[in-house]
């Protein structure tokens, strides 16, 4: 009877702590969250044929750090994440980028930084989606413009907008194309 009495406490105890249990929410990596904005390179005299950019660092405005995977590569695509917390997003795209020490590895007060700079500014109003309990919320972009700062020099030539209602809300094909 003591044996019996035990056996049912253990049996109440084991059910109870499997069936109190709830399910982890874990958002799967294949959920899409906050997009960012992807641009295709082009040949501004073949509109139609893609161009590599060579020698492309892609740098935050007041913020020199280099963007991860745009340190000095060459690509016909960018994807750029865009600022949450603000309504623009500024880059510095350098092209043709080389670094010149002067023979002064340790001095980098005269290092020289070579290339065509230019500066992009994305514009936008931002919404917050909510995606799932797990995932929460996700941001999209409307009303999205792109210009490109006139610096005399520019190797960004032109750009145009491929995204109806200028909304980006996710990364399934390009929003924008540059011809260089």
């Amino acid at each position: 009877m003591k044996y019996l009495k035990s056996l049912s406490i253990a049996a109440l105890f084991t059910i109870a702590l499997f069936t109190s249990c709830e399910r982890d929410d874990i958002c799967p990596a294949s959920t899409p969250t906050t997009p960012r904005l992807i641009i295709e390179a082009y040949d501004a005299a073949v509109q139609e044929n893609s161009k590599n950019i060579f020698g492309l660092v892609v740098l935050g405005v007041d913020n020199d750090e280099v963007l991860d995977g745009y340190s000095v590569v060459s690509t016909d695509e960018l994807i750029l994440p865009l600022r949450t917390d603000t309504t623009t997003t500024q880059y510095s795209l350098i092209s043709g980028y080389s670094y010149d020490d002067n023979d002064t590895p340790d001095d980098t007060s005269d290092d020289i930084i070579e290339g065509n700079e230019d500066i992009i500014t994305i514009s936008y109003t931002t919404e917050q989606v909510y995606v799932s309990r797990a995932c929460g919320y996700k941001t999209i972009f409307n009303n999205v413009s792109f210009t490109i700062e006139d610096d005399g020099d520019n190797w960004i030539l032109s750009r145009s907008a491929l995204i109806d209602n200028q909304t980006i809300e996710d990364e399934t094909a390009a929003h924008y194309n540059i011809f260089h």
